[in-house]
This record gives structure tokens, C-alpha cells and sequence, in this order.
């Protein structure tokens, strides 16, 4: 039995004996389906949300009120969410945000959903409800919008961006045909997307299976330049590092893939994001054989994940395949302590510096000396050269 293969059906059984019409919907039939890890379990049910939260508060479970407006409710059982939606329709959209309501047809409710693969429905006694082939085209490896293309499309364009995830995970090397004609038709409605979902799905993308199958075939259907800068899309860079078998990152991976200056605010990534961009576009010229003077020197001017990020991406315009030593130079800065340099304004005060410019440019002076000896000198060493320095400073 299909159920069979989930590794705690506790709280799925519990919630079956208070609603015992639900059933699990989307990606967990899916997966479970195709043998993969189950991470969350979704439900649908005819009932009404108010229902579903009086039915479940009623025995004790705790219930938030996570989208009552689209009929969604979840459930908390031992800690772990279940996500139960009251089957919908939908009476209205305007590409983003749908008008809903209720509906006890779960043809209907499938109907709305993006993919085949995605439409089906799993009851407590374990048998799959299958409207639209979903099974079939999950054992064909092939990912096919639910209906009309461009009706689902029209719906959410975001789905234009679904498709090529899900392809690249679910699909083999030709993406459905009658798909791509609707996204190249309608490829123009990515521009109203918001940034953030955008970046959303594209760093999901980047991160996910077959990257450079899903950028492909986003370029050649005319969105990769709908959200991204032409003039600074770098495909045969990208390819590179995708052959170098780099983390799963989509950070990283989208910092080789485009170098706008502006990509953090294009996007709107995060802070965080966008300054790793900003650091990814910087050299620091280490490659494999550097000695330790050198990786102590990197690390004391540059943050580790910034170290490696720029390796791989030398890694990838070397053309460094097989290996070539990069690995061990990861592996080398990994272990590697990271260097602080030992002295401080107060220290140069006490030496004997005058408060003020003259402070920072003593310090400067002998952190010089302390990178180019391979930041080695401890701080008694540093404190001898302040002296030297502030000896023949002119002031």
C-alpha cells in the first residue's frame, strides 16, 4: 500500500478519524509516487474551514487560522504541520490573486492546480484519484500543465517559471511541447511578477536537478531576458561551473550565471545575498598550490564563504576539469584558522602615537607588514614594528 511507505502515519491517522473524507493532495502523492522523501503532508476536504478547525479543536488538536480567506487551515501534531484546504474553485484572477470558494467536487478542485502531476489525490484506504494522467506522465517523466497552457499560465505567471522547476526535476530532455508553446506565447506576463517571487523560483531553479537544462530551456523560450540583463548573462560560465559539480547553491550559482552590478536590487534579494553577490564579483587570485602565506592573507581580508564561493568560479573560467586541485585549496581554506590582526587604536596610543589620523595610518602601516609576512608575527612582534613605525613617522 502507497501509504505504507510513510515513515509515521500517527498524525495522518489521527486526522483521518476526525475528517475522514480528506484526503492527501499535491506534492506528497507525488513524491510518494515517484519514491522520493515526503517532507510535508497536504490534505484537501470538502469541509468548510470552520468546520475543519471546530472539528479538530474539538479532540484537542491545535489549529491555526494560517489562510481562512483560501480555506486553509493548520493542523499541529507533535509539532509537525498539516496544511488542510477546503476544496475551491476559483470565481475570479487577475494573474496573482485568485477569488475562491468552496466546492465538494474534487475534479474541480484538481482542475485548478498547475500540473498533472501535481492534480492527484490520495484517500485513507489508499487509493489515488486521478483526473488529468498525472500517474501516467510521472512514470513518462513528463511534466504537463493541467488542462489549458495558457489558461493556467494567464492564472499565475509565476507557473511559467514552476514549469521549468518541475521539468528539470520530474521531466527528461525535451520539455512538452504544447507547454513551451504557451510560455513563449505568453512569456510577456512575467514582467508583472513581483521581484521577490521571481528570485523565489529562480534560486530554486539554480539550486535544484538538471540547472543547466531548466537556464536552457528558460533562455531559449525568451524569459531568462525577460528578468535578467541580457548584456550580463554568462550561459557558457554557468555551464562551466555546473560541470565542476558545485554545491547545490543558487546563490552561487546565479553569481555565474549573471554579474549585473545591480542584481541584488533587480531582484530584491536580501542583504545578505546581495552583498555575497557583490563580494562573488571580486577576485582574490588564490589557486591551487598557493602556500599557506598566501590562504592566511586571503582569509585575513576576506570572509570564508566569499573565499569559496571565488574559487569555484575560478574553478569554472580555468576551465579546471578534471579537478585540478581545487578541491584540496577548499579544503585547505576550510581548516585554515582565520587570521585577526592582533593590535588596536589603543595599543598605538599607548606606543606613543598622537590621537587622531596619524593612528589609523601607523596601524595601516604595520598591518602591511603583518600580511606580507604571511600574517605570521604574533602580537608581540606587531607591537616592536608599531614602534619602528611610529619611530620614523615625522611626527
Amino acid at each position: 500500500m502507497l501509504l505504507d511507505a510513510l515513515p509515521d502515519r500517527q498524525g495522518l491517522d489521527r486526522l483521518w478519524a476526525i475528517l475522514p473524507t480528506a484526503r492527501l493532495v499535491g506534492g506528497c502523492v507525488r513524491d510518494l509516487l515517484a519514491g522520493l522523501v515526503v517532507n510535508d503532508l497536504d490534505m484537501a476536504t470538502p469541509s468548510p474551514p470552520e468546520m475543519v478547525q471546530a472539528a479538530l479543536q474539538a479532540q484537542g488538536i491545535k489549529v491555526v487560522p494560517t489562510g481562512l480567506a483560501h480555506g486553509t487551515v493548520t493542523a499541529v501534531i507533535d509539532r509537525k504541520p498539516y496544511e488542510i484546504t477546503t476544496l475551491r474553485r476559483d470565481d475570479r484572477t487577475d494573474g496573482r490573486h485568485a477569488v475562491v470558494s468552496w466546492t465538494q467536487d474534487w475534479r474541480e478542485d484538481a482542475a485548478r492546480r498547475d500540473f498533472t502531476i501535481n492534480a492527484m489525490s490520495l484517500d485513507r484506504s489508499g487509493e489515488i484519484h486521478d483526473f488529468f494522467g498525472g500517474r501516467d506522465d510521472l512514470a513518462a517523466h513528463r511534466v504537463r500543465f493541467v488542462g489549458d497552457p495558457a489558461r493556467r499560465i494567464a492564472e499565475d505567471a509565476l507557473r511559467i517559471f514552476r514549469f521549468f522547476r518541475f521539468d528539470a526535476r520530474f521531466g527528461t530532455t525535451r520539455p512538452d511541447r504544447g507547454a513551451l508553446d504557451a510560455i513563449i506565447a505568453s512569456s510577456s506576463l512575467v514582467d508583472a511578477l513581483s521581484a521577490e517571487r521571481v528570485a523565489s523560483e529562480l534560486l530554486r531553479i539554480l539550486a535544484g536537478p538538471r540547472a543547466v537544462h531548466a537556464v536552457t530551456s528558460m533562455a531559449d523560450a525568451g524569459v531568462l531576458v525577460r528578468r535578467l540583463p541580457a548584456a550580463h548573462l554568462h550561459m557558457d560560465r554557468f555551464r562551466r561551473l555546473l560541470d565542476c559539480d558545485p554545491p547545490a547553491d543558487g546563490t552561487l550559482r546565479l553569481g555565474a550565471l549573471c554579474d549585473a552590478p545591480d542584481l541584488g536590487r533587480i531582484l530584491r534579494l536580501s542583504g545578505a545575498q546581495d552583498a555575497r553577490l557583490t563580494a562573488l564579483r571580486l577576485s582574490n587570485g588564490l589557486m591551487p598550490g598557493a602556500d599557506d602565506d598566501d590562504l592566511r592573507r586571503a582569509c585575513a581580508r576576506t570572509d570564508l564563504e566569499a573565499l569559496l564561493d571565488r574559487t569555484w568560479l575560478a574553478q569554472a573560467d580555468e576551465l579546471a576539469r578534471p579537478d585540478a586541485g581545487w578541491s584540496d585549496l577548499r579544503a585547505r581554506l576550510v581548516v585554515l584558522p582565520r587570521p585577526v590582526f592582533p593590535l588596536s587604536g589603543r595599543d598605538a596610543v599607548k606606543a606613543g602615537a598622537t590621537p587622531g589620523p596619524g593612528v589609523g595610518q601607523a596601524l595601516r602601516k604595520v598591518e602591511a607588514w603583518w600580511l606580507e609576512a604571511g600574517c605570521r608575527p604574533d602580537r608581540a612582534a606587531c607591537l616592536r614594528q608599531l614602534d619602528v613605525v611610529l619611530a620614523a613617522s615625522p611626527d
